[in-house]
């Protein structure tokens, strides 16, 4: 399959300006099925390209028959994805007449009365995240009686943050004749059942669940927790790595880590829910650009946020769930890069590494700890240990 196939030339002179020139195994599936207006259930991990895979066969559709009407609505599970994803749809669209503009919470009086306007004139595709749209729902302004496309992005993730009765109300203000995507990383029980609640006949689309990347090169560091800080600045200290992006369990974790890093002199901030939009906004420019070299942050980033050639991506917390390994260490290895993941495992997180092992089929690589920093635990998931560590690992310098 070539995008020469499908696509108007305004699309294909998008996607030439930047940079797509063949498309992803998500994108040959789910292009052609979105084209002859079918539903869709499809799981496919982070960095697989699945935000093209809907984008463009709805701007296609929207180039050929032009209106000033809503015609898609996107829900998302945060306001990062919401940006993302405008961002990359004004990119695709640069050359077409297509509008959009992104809905969330965290910002001034000003944008939600820029999203209210959008809203009652129509612009064409709109993406929101739950809580926000229910506000615009809930005053009466937004129809969306000419809609034509329901897509639901990171859908395991809306459920996981307890959007459940959110998306019902949001779909009860939706025409019953639509065409659905529904695009989740993974499938379990509550998904299916919401599939069957709001799909209709759905084409089922499977790419490479719950498997990192190949290109990632994944290792494993056995720690006790007063090790890791010295065992990060091991890691980093004199690296030439331009990207590192490092994700800590709790938003007081990474404001912590944040100020270690900052004693120790690294170039590095910190993204959490914390921070004003703006805030989060100039951080994750930053980074992008590469005047931020390390980014630490809670899995609010762990999801959806593209940004390529991230170099190393450190687990300094094992996540809680085991899907959301997958998603963490897919920030690295993107768009055919390869990327280094570490993970630090202290002894009471050792049940949930397995259970991570088990989830991928492979056991990760386990790396010795550098002398100066100390033993390295034993590995004994099947007892979850609370025992400190030894004294002088707390009074080391």
């Amino acid at each position: 399959m070539t995008f020469n196939e499908y696509f108007e030339p305004e699309l294909l002179e998008g996607l030439d300006s930047m940079g797509f020139e063949k498309p992803t195994p998500i994108q040959e599936q789910a292009i052609p099925i979105i084209l002859n207006n079918k539903d869709i259930i499809a799981c496919a991990q982070t960095g697989t390209g699945k935000t093209a895979a809907y984008l463009l066969p709805v701007i296609n559709k929207l180039i050929k028959n032009p209106n000033e009407r809503i015609n898609t609505l996107i829900i998302v599970p945060t306001r990062e994805l919401a940006i993302q994803i405008d961002e990359a749809l004004q990119g695709f669209a640069y050359f077409t007449p297509v509008s959009s503009i992104a809905i969330y919470g965290g910002n001034d009086g000003s944008s939600y009365e820029q999203e209210k306007k959008a809203l009652i004139q129509g612009a064409n595709i709109i993406i929101a995240t739950p809580g926000r749209l229910i506000a615009h729902l809930n005053q009466g302004y937004a129809k969306f009686n000419h809609l034509q496309h329901l897509v639901l992005d990171e859908a395991d993730r809306m459920l996981d943050m307890g959007f459940s009765d959110d998306l019902n109300k949001i779909i009860s203000f939706l025409p019953g004749e639509r065409q659905t995507l529904l695009f989740s990383a993974t499938m379990p029980p509550k998904i299916r059942a919401l599939a069957n609640k709001i799909l209709k006949h759905p084409e089922q689309i499977n790419i490479a669940v719950s498997k990192p990347a190949e290109r990632v090169i994944q290792g494993v560091y056995l720690v006790h927790n007063p090790q890791k800080i010295p065992l990060l600045k091991s890691l980093l200290q004199g690296k030439t790595l331009r990207s590192i992006l490092i994700f800590s369990s709790t938003k007081s974790k990474v404001k912590e880590l944040e100020k270690e890093l900052l004693k120790l002199k690294f170039n590095v901030a910190a993204i959490h829910s914390d921070l004003a939009q703006d805030q989060r906004n100039e951080v994750l420019r930053g980074f992008k650009s590469r005047k931020i070299q390390t980014l630490v942050a809670t899995d609010i980033l762990s999801r959806g946020i593209d940004i390529d050639s991230i170099e190393l991506v450190i687990n300094y917390d094992v996540p809680g769930d085991a899907e959301d390994y997958i998603h963490r260490v897919g920030r690295t290895a993107r768009a055919e890069a390869t990327g280094v993941a570490l993970t630090f495992v202290n002894p009471a997180d050792q049940r949930k590494f397995k259970n991570i092992e088990q989830l991928i089929g492979s056991e990760i690589k386990r790396i010795p700890l550098p002398e100066s920093i100390g033993p390295t635990p034993e590995f004994s998931p099947e007892k979850r240990s609370a025992s400190r560590p030894k004294r002088y690992f707390r009074n080391k310098k």
